[in-house]
């Protein structure tokens, strides 16, 4: 693409210089020079979050004058969500790690809220006057119109009787206060707000019992629309507004795991039929009312809308006919949605951001994700397809360095985390920061992987350690066999279960790589499965126990699929990367890792970071990983 694209009579142009050089490692390793964007409902303005690697700046600017309007630094706040109330206030959701006391026995991440107003640039927090309530939040705020007004909703915790309870809370822009809309019960599992600012279904769950509890109401009285018991990992769940003011969608899993959207009514009309919840579906709400006006899902490499008004429909086919052959993905909307942010990935240009107004059938160039790299910097990033040992048909993606000839090129394998989760098309930072070193890059959507069908995810059931590592290797061995990579030069990379799938490379699947590198890595199963126990509940380990293929924590399955239990067969040298603030993976699985690999007089390197969570929201730490990964891989596999 030409990053902007003409929509009919646009006109956008520009040009970039290409480097006879990559691009050094801070370009792609820093923060996003645009992180967030939002605008604000009558599509007047845009609240941008952009970075210099590090340091947060909030710029506000008129979209038809691009002036800024207002401009300051959040410095390295952890900003998490940010959207507007009305045209004069901002909501940001930002987090922190912390471990409150009387609270659990490890860290958490907490969310709070705040308040920025626009004419008196004042930044207030969110909560802090909450009668017997914590400063935290525990869902995304709620805006509706209410008599005229923006009114934003929060759902916080209530204390009564020593016990927190999940209740509703109203603000008061003008002066940041809080009011207590209903009280949760000890069971109240989630709340919904209607179009019009009253609540209008209670979501409960008996975690003894088992049972579930969906309430709507009509008038005033709460009555029971739905109730199921619960089975482990399958419990029902509240879902939202439905397609008018009247409709509540939750869902439901049969006995196979088979999920099902239904509707309960509070005008007592008849409800929708059941329909299948698709697989990666994400359901599109209107900006104002909460409403769904249509959904969204990744189809192998596609993103594709679906809108149910054909206005908005038809809008959307212009926006993508802008930008022809990339994959374009909505990012803010005005709230007659006539100005749509987007976000457009290319193959060539990497990421960048735009502003189409339909109206006027203009493009406003917004910038790049990443401002430092060019069209010379960006790896090609292409489907492959190949075949396990056992004959399942794999997917996934290979980044090959620019200028290189795809013949004999040293690999890195860049298992994703999750594992129910998956590797999908466009720019990944650090793939391309590998890439721009002269490596080929090999992500596997491995079995377990979520978004390509039950099937699929199911598959890596009883699998973890097992085929789902060996569908890594069986890549290399694919890519070996077409010549593409030099089999003797492979070296694995990942974070979180990547992090696992990195180290038992090394320790489980021996002689195919030649280093490896963990960011955050689980490491020792059964001290993992406890510690999630006490920081998740009971019903959290099944998650785990599911893919391990254990009965309990005593299974000794788990110490045959530890890493840091099979050291003696480790080879090739490891580096360890942990932060201290990961509320996720606890620091002490690499610090297990590492002591028993020095006990053993085997090669590592470990590296602790001060401040860093499990998710690299710091650009110090991020470019810290990064550079301290591509250092030691050049040092235990060249590229040359």
């Amino acid at each position: 693409m030409t990053i902007i694209r003409v929509l009919a009579t646009l006109a956008v142009a520009f040009c970039l210089g290409a480097p006879a050089t990559a691009a050094p490692l801070g370009a792609y390793g820093k923060l996003p020079s645009m992180e967030m964007l939002s605008i604000s409902p009558s599509g007047s303005s845009i609240a941008v979050i952009t970075t210099d690697g590090e340091q947060r700046v909030l710029t506000v600017r008129n979209l038809s004058t691009n002036e800024v309007v207002f401009k300051a630094r959040t410095d390295a706040a952890k900003i998490r969500q940010m959207q507007w109330a009305g045209e004069q206030d901002i909501l940001f959701v930002t987090s922190t790690t912390s471990k409150p006391l009387f609270i659990g026995n490890s860290k958490r991440e907490w969310s709070m809220a705040f308040a920025l107003n626009l004419p008196s640039r004042k930044l207030r927090p969110l909560m802090q006057d909450a009668y017997g309530g914590m400063n935290t939040i525990f869902d995304a705020p709620v805006i509706r119109t209410v008599r005229g007004e923006p009114t934003v909703f929060l759902m916080g915790i209530m204390f009564s009787g020593g016990e927190g309870l999940l209740s509703v809370f109203r603000i008061d822009l003008a002066t940041a206060t809080s009011r207590l809309v209903e009280q949760g019960l000890s069971t109240t599992q989630d709340w919904l707000i209607g179009v019009d600012g009253k609540l209008v279904a209670h979501e409960l769950f008996d975690s003894k019992s088992r049972r579930w509890t969906l309430r709507v109401r009509d008038a005033q009285p709460w009555r029971q629309a739905a109730s199921a018991n619960a089975a482990p990992l399958l419990a029902p769940y509240l879902i939202g507004l439905g397609r008018d003011a009247n409709s509540v969608l939750y869902a439901l899993a049969d006995e196979k795991g088979d999920w099902t959207v239904h509707e309960a009514r509070t005008d007592g009309a008849t409800p929708a039929e059941v329909t299948p919840l698709l697989d990666e579906q994400s359901l599109i709400r209107d900006p104002q009312s909460g409403l769904v006006i249509g959904h969204y899902r990744l189809v192998g490499d596609d993103a594709q809308y679906t809108f149910y008004d054909p206005k908005d429909a038809k809008a959307w086919r212009t926006v993508m006919a802008a930008f022809k052959g990339d994959r374009v993905e909505l990012e803010s909307w005005s709230a007659d949605r006539r100005k749509i942010a987007v976000s457009v990935d290319s193959a060539r240009e990497g990421l960048a951001y735009a502003v189409i107004d339909l109206d006027s059938k203009r493009a406003t160039w917004l910038g790049p994700a990443y401002a430092d790299l060019t069209t010379a910097d960006i790896a090609l990033k292409q489907s492959v397809s190949f075949k396990a040992a056992d004959g399942r048909t794999l997917s996934g993606y290979l980044t090959t360095p620019n200028g290189s000839t795809p013949k004999d090129l040293p690999l890195i394998v860049f298992p994703h985390g999750g594992p129910a989760s998956r590797d999908a098309p466009g720019f990944d930072w650090w793939a391309q920061g590998m890439a721009s070193r002269g490596y080929a890059v090999l992500q596997v959507n491995f079995r377990g992987s979520d978004g390509f069908g039950r099937e699929l995810l199911e598959a890596g059931h009883g699998e973890w350690g097992r085929k789902m590592q060996t569908d890594l290797s069986d890549g290399v061995r694919h890519l070996a066999g077409q010549g593409v990579i030099d089999p003797k030069r492979v070296c694995i990379v990942g974070a979180s279960y990547g992090g696992y799938a990195a180290l038992a490379g090394a320790a489980l699947d021996a002689g195919v790589y030649r280093c490896a590198v963990s960011f955050a890595g689980l490491s020792n199963l059964r001290p993992f499965i406890e510690w999630s126990k006490l920081k998740g509940g009971k019903s959290t380990p099944l998650y785990w126990n599911r893919f391990m293929g254990s009965d309990d924590s005593r299974d000794p399955i788990l110490v045959a699929m530890s890493p840091a239990a099979q050291v003696a067969k480790i080879k090739i040298p490891i580096l360890l990367i942990h932060g201290k603030d990961d509320t996720v993976v606890p620091l002490e699985q690499s610090r297990m890792m590492a002591s028993a690999l020095q006990n053993a007089g085997k090669p590592v390197e470990f590296i602790t970071q001060n401040g860093a969570d499990h998710w690299l929201s710091r650009g110090d730490t991020r470019l810290q990983t990064l550079t301290a990964t591509m250092a030691f891989v050049e040092k235990h596999n060249p590229p040359n």
